[in-house]
């Protein structure tokens, strides 16, 4: 697995999908695969390409849903994938208590998935440098 992040508008997922050629891969917007797709990836030989996880992260919560389950389902499959994520945490401290919540949950997710990466690299107007 691979975690790429980088400020919005970056070019990320420009950057994973040049380094994706001659590869088979299939992007997932703001949400993650499900089992059907993780298998047929897995039979197909193809990477998932997760983008914007910060969304799906925050679509989880405002359903009051527990997405650090979910994403351990998601890792226990351990299958070729790549997740791009927007950096959230820098900047002004939101007053709205659910941003600040998000924004803390998110954090500790990317911990946990940055942990289990193989690679980790942050992108900054279009380049990429490796941080693991």
């Amino acid at each position: 697995m691979k975690l790429v992040i980088g400020g919005r508008a970056q070019g990320k997922l420009n950057y994973v999908m040049e380094h994706m050629a001659g590869t088979s891969y299939k992007v997932y917007e703001g949400m993650l695969p499900g089992e059907d797709e993780i298998q047929e990836a897995r039979e197909n030989g193809t990477t998932l390409i997760v983008n914007r996880f910060h969304k799906w992260v925050n679509k989880k919560l405002r359903e009051e849903k527990n997405p650090e389950e979910e994403l351990e389902a998601f890792l226990k499959n351990d299958m070729d994938c790549v997740i791009i994520n927007d950096e959230i945490g820098n900047g002004i401290v939101p007053v709205d208590e659910f941003e600040r919540d998000y924004r803390e949950r998110t954090g500790r997710m990317l911990i946990t998935l940055a942990g289990q990466a193989d690679e980790v690299v942050r992108v900054l107007c279009g380049i990429g440098q490796k941080i693991k």
